[in-house]
């Protein structure tokens, strides 16, 4: 019986070892100021959906990558996400917006993160789900706008882009976002994250307080059990488009 529980001991120590590895190393980014910035776009949206915030970051010296996730799974997405921060210049900012916060709750674990950056974003805790963090909180008007296909691939109607998703647009801007976003598979709400990044690197949150998507309630809840460092925007769901300066300085400064 010994031989079995010293080897159960070992492997255990081996994973701590691992973890210890990972934790000390993502310590070492988080004291040096990061190089890159990685954008991960949310659901019913693409990388195009920073194109703003991406001229901005590029002037106070940062190289960014906007990642272009299929949206088909969780699993998908954080690989996807591994990738590009896989061939990025260390240390890195991960961005994520809106379901792009549950992607980067996972991906951030990579020991080249230096800085998490949530904008407007699902922040899943422990064994939770983007759809469990919605737990306790009223309906957010905007999900009557979703539209699912046979296949369960979910987006917004066009009128729902325009009263609920990015009303502070211009019509032109509303149109682009209808036509450009992306179809989230509705499974992928229900994938429960594998890792917490925010448990041990610095993070920081963009609170969208006219949200119709993601309550603003939760977003302030979020920030505080992250112990995030947030600012509030007077923005719908797309606070990287309506507020781009303000989004883009909190990245700046979570890059330092």
């Amino acid at each position: 019986m010994k031989t079995p529980t010293r080897l159960a001991a070992f492997i255990s120590s081996l994973a701590f070892m691992a973890h210890m590895g990972v934790a000390s190393a993502q310590a070492t980014s988080a004291s040096t100021p990061a190089k890159t910035v990685v954008l991960v776009h949310g659901a019913f949206a693409d990388g195009s959906s920073w194109n703003k915030v991406i001229p901005l970051l590029q002037q106070a010296g940062l190289k960014v990558i906007a990642v272009q996730n299929p949206l088909d799974s969780l699993a998908g997405d954080v690989a996807y996400t591994n990738r590009a921060i896989a061939d990025a210049e260390g240390p890195v900012v991960l961005v994520g917006h809106s379901w792009g916060g549950a992607v980067i709750t996972d991906a951030g674990a990579n020991e080249k993160v230096h800085s998490l950056v949530y904008v407007a974003a699902f922040a899943p805790a422990d064994g939770q789900s983007a759809l469990d963090t919605t737990k306790g909180y009223p309906h957010s008007p905007g999900q009557a706008s979703f539209v699912k296909d046979q296949a369960g691939y979910v987006k917004v109607s066009d009128e729902g882009v325009a009263k609920f998703f990015a009303p502070d647009l211009s019509p032109s801007e509303q149109a682009l976002v209808a036509a450009g976003q992306g179809a989230l598979n509705s499974h992928a709400l229900g994938e429960p994250v594998q890792h917490v990044a925010w448990h041990n690197v610095p993070s920081y949150a963009v609170i969208a307080t006219k949200d119709a998507i993601i309550s603003p309630q939760q977003q302030a809840d979020q920030a505080k059990r992250m112990n995030a460092v947030s600012v509030d925007v007077p923005s719908s769901h797309v606070a990287m488009l309506s507020y781009p300066q303000q989004v883009a300085d909190l990245i700046i400064k979570a890059a330092k």
